[in-house]
């Protein structure tokens, strides 16, 4: 009897692959950041807290 939760060998198993969809993904989070990062910070300028 085989073991059937043997992996395939020709494919790795990733988490996060190198793909168009990983790289759109990682691409759109550090976009959001940065634009979170400016707003706290144009936040504080208006403020006068920095």
């Amino acid at each position: 009897m085989e073991n059937t939760n043997k992996h395939n060998h020709s494919t790795e198993d990733y988490i996060v692959e190198d793909n168009k969809k990983t790289r759109f993904g990682g691409t759109f989070i550090a976009i959001i950041l940065i634009i979170l990062i400016a707003a706290v910070a144009i936040t504080g300028v208006f403020l006068d807290l920095w």
